[in-house]
């Protein structure tokens, strides 16, 4: 309003209000300013107070930051010093297991380390005298091998090399692992069969194994497994074969080689290894081959005493695996426990096997201890294996050997409980070295040991009807003595067969004599003596005949060299005394059932009456013989049982040839035709000789497929196809029956063959053996023809009760013809070759006569 009455007036109007406004506030404001300059102040003071308190907060918050670390630094320190107190109780701890784990080892090394310092002490003399042993000792058998050790050590002894006192091949140069090994893979665990083991798998040469029996065979094969390559010297690929051993080596086994051999295998014989730059070559015919030192070549023989010439001898070692009496024991008393108390030998070969690998784990754990030794790297007490290692050995060290200790005894027991069966093995295993002495008699005589087994096997099978129902201890012995006494016979029965009647009595008295020596009931000096006589020409004082009149003097001489033995001492003054008696029993026809003169008939056993008549009745001593071996084993033994071909063909099988070994003038195809017919079996036949051999391989092949019967005649004819015969007969048993294989198990292979030392030995083992010459004395010769007679032969005539009564009329007077033959002239003036084709034909005669005329022809028939 003031300005527009005026503008200064308004102007100033407006200064006044605002100084009145400015003071109203003024006044409210001052009041405000004074708190705010108060507020300021106390800012300022707390301001000042806040950083004394940030400086002082500052200084504790440092020396809080400096404690916690040093509690940090504490607590570090603390937990290394308590990491390090536990390592050193840790260690403390492996300390203490070190130094007990090694001081029960400390024990066994210390003696391993006195023994192992010894043998390097003895190292020179004993690794000379194995290397001998190696390189000679391996043709030999025990008792050789034992008088050319003794040699040898006293000649190293004589030259002052040292050498151990207690030397022993297989314990210096055999691991106790290895030869457990080998025992598990079929090598006996004889002593003999061990060194021969070490000799094959340790000698330089290539072994060449004499092993008629087939083990070295059997083990090397279970030993080297399925990468062994088998071959013989007849193969069409062998060299192929070799060369593929050679290149990749494989193990080869060359089976069945003779006393010469391929010079083609002389650079492998021989190593003959050349290096062409970082190659070793071995140069095979036309072929240069790298040479694998894996490779390993083995070669064995079936030929039981071979002659190798010395140029084989100095390319091979040859090793004698003929197997020997301890050896056979111990398998066959395995054989016989398994098969009269199972649980009893499985038990102790679970125990055999649990033995070994206790002790194959004590050997390994140890070495595993020297591993981790000698590898330690730092302080031992820092490895924590080599502690467990240890700590676990110690367990186990301990268990396994309170485990030995158990196992051991409980071996002891069972071994106790098994060699009650002690009589058998032994029995079995005297009869089968009988058996294969016969050899040296007639080169057909040839007995497998795996046929053996089988015989003792059925043996103790068939003898368990004989069992007695007595006292336990009644009983095991009465079961061996039927085990025995069954076995013996079966097997007089079975060699029988295979032998020639001028044999029989031979190995009748071989078996009683061997089974007498065996317990320890035969005098070797009076044994000796029936064999070899007296030493005549060592006699010094001659000693007058006083029974010139009778006696020669070179049976005087023998009756002088007999006095000599401790029980006939007084045999010479008795002749000087009662010369009289001495003549009259001389003259006697019948002396060996004579009584004796003087007190000679109280003194004089079988064996020594048997002796007497060696020196006085040369004559009577096959009767003696029979006497003295049916009075130990029993008339039967002297009385050899009848030819069954039906009995013996049921014991065959398709894997088994029937050999007929051929006497002059004796034919056995009518006998085995007859046998034929009357199986309904059809038969094959060939004729062998030149030519035929395409023939003879055609019908086996037809044989084979369809089941017939192949009867190859005369095999002694055509010797130079035996080897292919053998391969023949070893791939077919080697296959299996139908339907699995190709092979009709119908069939059967039939040989014929004189006595030939070259026929295959191979063959003569596998088969069956039999003799078609007419058995000695009237009963046997009877028997003989019996068993040929069927019902269908009686029944093919109408007058039946006349026709038995002929036929035994023309049995015996065909045995009276040939039994004749035996007294040479004084039975025939000219040797007639009477057989059984003049029987048939005979028998045949009479039958038709018999049909064609209704009143008998006596006088045709006569």
């Amino acid at each position: 309003m003031v300005r527009k009455v005026s503008s200064a007036a308004g102007a100033l109007c407006s200064w006044v209000l605002a100084m009145d406004c400015y003071s109203g506030v003024f006044r409210v404001v001052l009041p405000k300013k004074e708190v705010l300059r108060k507020s300021q102040q106390a800012l300022a003071v707390k301001q000042k107070d806040l950083q004394l308190a940030k400086e002082k907060l500052q200084e504790v918050t440092e020396k809080v930051e400096g404690l916690k670390a040093q509690y940090d630094g504490s607590v570090s320190e603390k937990n290394a010093l308590r990491e390090e107190a536990e390592l050193l109780e840790l260690k403390l701890s492996r300390a203490e297991q070190l130094v007990k784990g090694l001081a029960g080892e400390r024990g066994r090394w210390e003696i391993s380390i006195a023994d192992k310092n010894e043998s390097l002490q003895n190292v020179v003399g004993d690794a000379l005298v194995a290397a001998a042993f190696i390189s000679y000792a391996g043709p030999f058998d025990t008792f050789y091998r034992g008088s050319l050790v003794d040699t040898w050590m006293n000649r190293v002894t004589q030259q002052g090399l040292p050498l151990s006192p207690k030397f022993t091949f297989t314990e210096f140069l055999a691991d106790p692992t290895d030869v457990r090994s080998w025992n598990a893979h079929g090598l006996p665990r004889d002593s003999l069969s061990t060194e021969n083991g070490v000799i094959t798998t340790r000698g330089k040469r290539w072994p060449l194994m004499i092993d008629p029996q087939g083990q070295a065979n059997k083990w090397i094969k279970a030993m080297e497994g399925t990468r062994l390559e088998v071959v013989d010297p007849m193969m069409k690929d062998l060299l192929r074969k070799l060369e593929n051993g050679i290149r990749f080596g494989s193990p080869v086994l060359m089976q069945d080689i003779l006393e010469e051999l391929d010079p083609s295998l002389e650079p492998v014989l021989t190593k003959s290894i050349i290096k062409v730059g970082n190659r070793e070559v071995l140069r095979l015919g036309d072929k240069e081959l790298d040479y694998n030192r894996e490779f390993r070549f083995y070669l064995t023989t079936k030929l039981h005493n071979p002659h190798y010439t010395p140029e084989v001898s100095t390319k091979t070692t040859i090793v004698n695996f003929v197997v020997k009496e301890q050896g056979l024991e111990a398998q066959l008393l395995g054989i016989a426990v398994q098969l009269e108390e199972p649980a009893l030998e499985e038990q102790k070969s679970d125990l055999v096997m649990r033995v070994a690998a206790a002790k194959k784990k004590l050997i390994d754990l140890e070495n595993e201890i020297l591993r981790l030794l000698s590898a330690a790297k730092g302080s031992l007490l820092d490895d924590e294996q080599l502690v467990t290692t240890l700590n676990a050995s110690k367990t186990t060290s301990e268990e396994v050997s309170m485990q030995l200790v158990i196992s051991e005894e409980t071996e002891k027991k069972i071994d106790a409980a098994r060699m009650g069966y002690a009589r058998v093995a032994l029995r079995s295993s005297t009869l089968y070295f009988v058996l294969n002495d016969m050899t040296s008699v007639d080169p057909m005589y040839q007995f497998s040991l795996d046929a053996y087994v089988a015989l003792f096997q059925d043996s103790i099978v068939r003898s368990r009807n004989l069992k007695s129902q007595g006292a336990l201890s009644e009983e095991l012995t009465e079961r061996i003595n039927a085990i025995n006494d069954y076995h013996t016979y079966a097997v007089y029965a079975y060699a029988c067969r295979g032998l020639f009647e001028r044999h029989k009595l031979l190995f009748s008295l071989q078996m009683c004599a061997r089974v007498l020596q065996s317990v320890g009931k035969l005098p070797h000096d009076e044994y000796d003596f029936l064999l070899k006589g007296g030493n005549l020409l060592a006699q010094e004082d001659k000693v007058a005949n006083v029974a010139n009149e009778f006696l020669s003097d070179g049976a005087w001489a023998s009756i002088v060299e007999l006095n000599k033995l401790s029980a006939f001492h007084g045999l010479v003054s008795s002749f000087e005394q009662t010369l009289k008696g001495w003549k009259t029993w001389y003259q006697s026809s019948t002396p060996e059932i004579e009584a004796l003169p003087g007190d000679w008939e109280g003194k004089c056993n079988e064996l020594q009456r048997m002796l007497l008549l060696r020196c006085i009745r040369p004559d009577r001593v096959n009767i003696q013989a029979a006497r003295f071996t049916a009075s130990h084993l029993g008339a039967q033994f002297v009385d050899p049982p009848p030819f069954d071909l039906k009995a013996i063909y049921e014991t065959s099988s398709y894997k088994t040839p029937l050999i007929f070994v051929l006497s002059p003038g004796v034919d056995p195809t009518n006998s085995l035709m007859a046998l034929a017919e009357s199986l309904h079996k059809t038969v094959e036949n060939c004729a062998l000789g030149q030519g035929q051999a395409s023939v003879a391989e055609a019908i086996l092949a037809r044989g084979l497929e369809a089941g017939n019967w192949v009867f190859l005649a005369n095999c002694h004819l055509m010797l130079s196809w035996a080897p292919t015969l053998e391969k023949l007969i070893d791939t077919f048993c080697a296959a299996a029956p139908a339907p699995a294989g190709p092979i009709n198990p119908q069939f059967r292979l039939w040989l014929t063959s004189s006595p030939n030392p070259k026929f295959p030995i191979a063959v003569l083992q596998r088969g069956i053996k039999m003799t078609t010459e007419p058995p000695r004395g009237l009963k046997a010769n009877l028997l003989r023809l019996y068993n040929t007679l069927t019902p269908d032969k009686f029944a093919r005539c109408r007058q039946v009760k006349k026709y038995k009564r002929l036929l035994f009329c023309l049995c015996w007077f065909h045995s009276l013809l040939l039994e004749r033959r035996k007294f040479n002239n004084l039975g025939w003036n000219i040797p007639y070759d009477f057989n059984e084709s003049d029987f048939a034909i005979s028998e045949d005669v009479l039958a038709i006569y018999l049909d064609e005329y209704e009143d008998t022809p006596w006088d045709a028939l006569k």
